[in-house]
């Protein structure tokens, strides 16, 4: 089967040798945006797309282990591997979120503003669109959750919770809020495991039920001032943990402390 790349409108350029594997990179980049390659193609062999581009392998390596983090295509191993471009994917964005995070980059407040400001930016959005068969699977997780906390399964529990969050993001069917949504999550994901679990999460379950009444009635502000609500309760909850973590919770860890002492402020992991 032959290569997208053999037609005749793949016009590719000679590499300047001063930027070397970025420009590699940026022509493969522009011929997916143009989507002259598409989700599902298989690029040619590593060898012929270096003697293509006019650089050595090792360069056109680099080039295609810069694509695979951006989340552009997939390098497979074996006998039938190769690099093959992906579907639209948010795993860069979602990336690049922990890394900050880890970085220190990011701290709880910073967290539940954004929090707050995308899922109102969402629910904006999704009170549009949204469908009754969406509504009918965000109410399944909500009973899902529920039903956890009455087993007393806090992974499970925390699991359905964070995934309403992106089930609704994705009622919207906007990549942009997606994405961002799915980032913000994987973030929360890190600063629960290290707080450790809470059970002051009553009003989790009727706040749901609440939101889920204003989106069947399409009422956006209400819907926006109930998630609002949760999420500075849920905030306010998790810092109290993260000054006194449980006894089977560890601390989040903290950076190397200034020469002064200084009054100790909830963190998130590595926070500066």
């Amino acid at each position: 089967m032959p290569s997208p790349l053999d037609r005749d409108d793949f016009d590719v350029v000679p590499i300047n040798p001063q930027r070397i594997f970025q420009e590699v990179a940026n022509q493969l980049r522009r011929l997916i945006s143009e989507g002259k390659l598409r989700p599902g193609d298989k690029l040619p062999p590593e060898r012929e797309l270096a003697k293509r581009f006019g650089v050595s392998r090792n360069t056109m390596r680099e080039a295609l282990r810069a694509l695979e983090l951006s989340g552009l295509i997939e390098l497979r191993l074996g006998a039938t591997g190769g690099a093959f471009v992906l579907p639209g994917s948010s795993n860069a964005v979602v990336a690049g979120m922990r890394d900050l995070y880890f970085l220190g980059a990011i701290t709880p407040q910073h967290l539940t503003e954004a929090r707050i400001a995308v899922s109102a930016a969402v629910i904006r959005v999704a009170c549009e669109r949204i469908t009754d068969e969406e509504i009918d699977a965000l109410e399944a997780n909500v009973a899902a959750a529920e039903q956890a906390k009455k087993a007393g399964d806090f992974e499970e529990r925390t699991r359905h919770h964070q995934a309403f969050h992106v089930m609704l993001a994705r009622t919207t069917h906007n990549p942009v809020l997606i994405a961002t949504t799915e980032g913000i999550m994987e973030i929360t994901r890190q600063f629960v495991k290290a707080i450790g679990p809470t059970d002051q999460q009553d009003y989790t379950h009727p706040s749901r039920k609440r939101l889920l009444k204003h989106l069947r009635a399409r009422d956006t502000e209400k819907a926006v001032a109930e998630m609002t609500s949760a999420l500075t309760k849920l905030h306010r909850g998790y810092m109290i943990n993260a000054e006194t973590p449980g006894a089977n919770a560890p601390a989040p860890p903290r950076p190397p402390r200034d020469p002064k002492p200084a009054k100790a402020r909830p963190r998130a992991p590595g926070a500066a």
